[in-house]
């Protein structure tokens, strides 16, 4: 006999009777599960696709006597010096502003290309811009000698960050950051990072916390930089000590060059390149999907698409960026690759679209 084939016994009135209750009780229990799991799947669902706006009420009051408000109070008392007198004044009566929660899960950078591109390269911004090239062209002259960075490109984010310091946010600083910290727990840690550096540097330049406004991502001044950015890379640039985001046009500028050199700017090297309607190699396909953090040496590029590359400053990799075509114009995708000096731009802003934004606004602006 096969040992694959088993060889049954015809079952007795008894055991056939046991065998009847049994399996008659397992098909109740899978019966049970199965409406268990139907009753159970929709609330999951609908609790993964709960919004956090969803969960509070606007203008409710924020726990301060939470165990992680403790916690933030300890650290700014211990490590930072900040007095108790300090926290009660600025932190009592603190409340949720709603709409930051709603602004948040509704980013324009999720926007496909053919309609985030019109929200900043529009002819009105390159007509300003190209004015402001010409108003403050002695300054960026300056500006460009000390830091290496083309002055359009500063220009163009100026423009998109605060409409050239004309659009600054109306949202209260310090109650959008904890309104992130306390109700946005998916960033809840990132945006206690951003508080704590936010009273510092409020600190260090002689700020009000509870008078400064910004965005409903806590970024402030014309350059919208979070605190922790204007922390690390705002500088003075008007010969004073005072790092002025807010009115002092020469720092504005320069803090805007500063941070793009810190990425690693190169002055008048490439930004970016077209490779075409199509990827045609998997691994470019691959580092398409990876985004800002999928690089590709130049030459497998160059290769790959049937394109002439300039190497790039020290023969850094480049990134694959695929730009939505609007389905007017018959859809698809523009395909280019990233230049490190692209990539810095995607260090101010993570989203390849606001990288090719602000590229695309520094060309239009361009004076010959």
């Amino acid at each position: 006999m096969s040992i694959f084939r088993l060889r049954l016994s015809p079952l007795t009135p008894t055991a056939a009777l046991h065998y009847s209750v049994f399996y008659q009780r397992l098909l109740a229990l899978l019966c049970a599960a199965l409406t268990l799991f139907c009753l159970i799947a929709p609330l999951a669902v609908g609790a993964e696709n709960t919004k956090a706006a969803d969960l509070v009420e606007d203008g409710q009051a924020i726990d301060l006597t939470s165990d992680r408000y403790a916690l933030l109070f300890e650290e700014l008392q211990t490590e930072h010096s900040f007095s108790r007198d300090e926290l009660d004044r600025w932190f009592t009566g603190v409340r949720i502003d709603k709409k930051v929660l709603e602004l948040m899960d509704h980013q324009w950078e999720a926007k496909p290309y053919y309609q985030y591109r019109p929200l900043f390269v529009t002819r009105k911004t390159i007509a300003k811009g190209r004015k402001m090239l010409a108003k403050h062209e002695d300054l960026l002259d300056r500006i460009e000698d000390r830091f290496g960075v083309e002055r359009e490109v500063i220009i163009a984010i100026w423009g998109i960050e605060s409409r050239f310091g004309s659009h600054r946010g109306s949202f209260n600083v310090f109650e959008t950051l904890n309104t992130l910290f306390d109700a946005y727990p998916r960033r809840s840690s990132f945006f206690r990072e951003q508080l704590v550096y936010f009273l510092i540097v409020c600190r260090e330049n002689n700020m009000d916390p509870l008078k400064i406004k910004g965005s409903y991502a806590g970024a402030f001044g014309q350059t919208q930089f979070i605190p922790s950015s204007f922390h690390e890379y705002a500088v003075s640039f008007d010969d004073d000590a005072i790092r002025d985001v807010f009115n002092s046009t020469e720092d504005v500028l320069a803090s805007i060059a500063n941070y793009l050199r810190r990425f690693g700017w190169t002055l008048n090297a490439p930004v970016y390149v077209d490779i075409g309607p199509e990827l045609k190699t998997q691994e470019l396909i691959s580092a398409n999907l990876k985004g800002r953090k999928g690089k590709v040496d130049y030459r497998v590029v160059s290769a790959a698409q049937g394109v002439n590359l300039l190497a790039p400053p020290e023969n850094r990799e480049l990134t694959i960026v695929g730009l939505e075509i609007d389905p007017a114009l018959g859809g698809g995708y523009r395909y280019v690759a990233g230049y490190p000096n692209f990539q810095a731009i995607t260090e101010w802003n993570h989203s390849n679209r606001y990288a090719m934004a602000v590229t695309e606004l520094a060309e239009a602006i361009r004076i010959p």
